[in-house]
């Protein structure tokens, strides 16, 4: 059984501690099992490093590689790779509560607690319930999107290889993390040999979307089917603004970028960009040749990322949205930040604003460190870091040549963006209870 969940163990530890401790030990697993000789194919020890950095990226479903997955490592070690995104994806907690229940243990109130806070749930009734529908919907979709891709993968490389390409695809990008075999086409390829293979691409970014949303959602649409009236308000701000931040986006790009690219290829590219940059980190067309203009886009699509409760990171698209909902509620001089005829609590503003602040900082203050160290263009070194603190995988093509600080750098806002900033906070920081003085109130001014 896993040690954190054992009852001495975590008398002492809060679910905040837990949820990194979990995810602290699954990438030391995971960069030890990925040094030995058998997970590289020229069967020599991987140094820790860039073990660790490997593990790190797959752990929190990043795709920023230092080896290039289809030509260094072997099929244990791609293996390897590919568990630590399943469970990383899911989350560490939600295969240790389905562990628990197929086993016939006993899940307490802390269990239920730790699992709540590790999917960002707004209640911690139904959690047990719940985790058994993320680990079914995950098979099914990853299954499903396998399938799709299969007669693809296997008019080139056969059954065996075909299979095994369909699935590790599948899993990939449904769990937005950008790892690929196509290195054998070129190395940090990724998937721009398909570039105008239209079928993959949508399968692709379909899969990208349904694992982005996130599991609340799902339950939504699940138990609501089509009555978007009846979904909660959190399900309509995630679809809402999704679909705005893969339009929009793709709008520019299609007038703006790839001009010299066939109309379907052009269609499908910019899409395929706006979908990816939202933390899944494949692409079908050469970021390096795009203009600053397209490139500071992305960036932005990068830090903003996925959905609450899904396998994507970044700030997330509520937060952006609530930010947004508070700055027009302050252009129109309203007391109450409002959406779809609900209220959204000041807690929740407040909480959305110390996000995007810890985000901002962390990514340009590295980004800075980065650029100074390297001496590299700000630019690159900026779109390096919202890959990392977003958990997208995209770069320019400077990973590789980094050097060992700017990738601990890297680890580190790979962590901080797939654990989530607020579960960092308050893992460290001891709750100071409610109280009820207040300090005496004095007007500042603002702007």
């Amino acid at each position: 059984m896993i040690p954190i969940f054992n009852r001495k163990r975590r008398r002492n530890l809060s679910s905040f501690q837990v949820i990194i401790i979990s995810f602290l030990l699954l990438i030391l697993v995971g960069a030890g099992l990925l040094t030995l000789p058998v997970s590289s194919k020229s069967g020599e020890f991987t140094s820790f490093f860039d073990a660790l950095f490997t593990a790190t990226s797959a752990t929190c479903v990043t795709g920023l590689v230092v080896k290039d997955t289809a030509t260094y490592w072997s099929v244990f070690g791609q293996s390897v790779i590919l568990t630590l995104i399943q469970i990383g994806g899911m989350g560490v907690i939600t295969i240790g509560l389905t562990v628990m229940r197929a086993s016939g243990m006993k899940i307490g109130l802390w269990h239920r607690s730790t699992m709540q806070n590790s999917i960002a749930a707004h209640h911690v009734g139904g959690m047990v319930r719940f985790t058994g529908f993320i680990v079914k919907t995950t098979i099914i979709i990853e299954v499903i999107g396998a399938v799709l891709l299969f007669p693809v993968f296997y008019s080139e490389f056969g059954v065996i290889k075909g299979i095994r390409l369909s699935v590790f695809h599948s899993v990939s990008a449904f769990c937005n993390a950008g790892f690929d075999l196509m290195g054998e086409r070129g190395q940090f390829s990724s998937l721009t040999s398909y570039s105008g293979n239209i079928y993959l691409n949508i399968v692709i970014m379909l899969l990208i979307i349904f694992g982005g949303i996130g599991f609340m959602v799902w339950n939504d649409i699940k138990t609501f089917k089509f009555r978007l009236k009846r979904y909660s308000l959190q399900s309509k701000i995630v679809l809402l603004t999704s679909l705005l931040l893969i339009v929009l986006p793709a709008l520019y790009f299609f007038i703006n970028e790839f001009r010299h690219l066939p109309l379907e290829e052009r269609i499908t590219g910019s899409f395929f960009q706006s979908v990816t940059t939202r933390t899944a980190g494949f692409n079908t067309l050469d970021l390096a040749s795009m203009r600053e203009s397209g490139i500071s886009i992305m960036i932005v699509l990068m830090l903003v990322g996925g959905s609450p409760g899904s396998t994507a990171g970044g700030m997330k698209t509520v937060t952006f949205a609530v930010l947004f909902l508070s700055a027009i509620t302050v252009f129109r001089r309203k007391r109450d930040v409002q959406c779809f005829k609900k209220r959204i609590s000041e807690e929740t503003v407040r909480s959305a604003g110390v996000v995007f602040f810890m985000y901002l900082v962390l990514f340009f203050a590295s980004g800075i460190i980065i650029s100074r160290t390297e001496h590299l263009p700000m630019l690159t070194c900026l779109f390096e870091t919202s890959s990392a603190i977003g958990t997208v995988g995209l770069t320019l093509g400077i990973t590789t040549k980094l050097s060992a600080l700017s990738k601990v750098i890297l680890m580190l806002l790979m962590f901080f963006g797939r654990v989530g900033g607020l579960t960092l906070i308050y893992a460290a920081l001891p709750s100071s209870g409610s109280s009820k003085s207040r300090q005496p109130l004095e007007e500042i001014s603002i702007g």
